[in-house]
């Protein structure tokens, strides 16, 4: 049974660091939805809307990693920033 305080996991979907395209992207995309259908019970946010919804808290929260870490938030963002906001459902 799930704790009411898990926040979900990680998909699994590779290593971000080689993620600097829309096509890198795009195989996380599908790598992600791959482990939904592999692991349907791990994932908390399985609608489109509970996906949504997750993704934007992420964007928005994003920066503060980089900031806690003393790095500078890219600016422009990059693709790599995306997929790291995105594979946390």
């Amino acid at each position: 049974m799930r704790s009411p305080y898990d926040s979900g996991r990680p998909a699994e979907t590779g290593d971000l660091d080689q993620v600097t395209s829309l096509a890198n992207v795009t195989r996380i995309v599908d790598e992600m939805r791959n482990d939904l259908e592999a692991h349907p019970g791990d994932w908390e946010t399985v609608t489109l809307e509970t996906f949504l919804e997750a993704l934007s808290r992420s964007l928005t929260a994003h920066p503060q990693p980089h900031h806690n870490f003393g790095e500078p938030f890219p600016d422009p963002p990059t693709w790599k920033l995306f997929a790291e906001a995105t594979v946390y459902e």
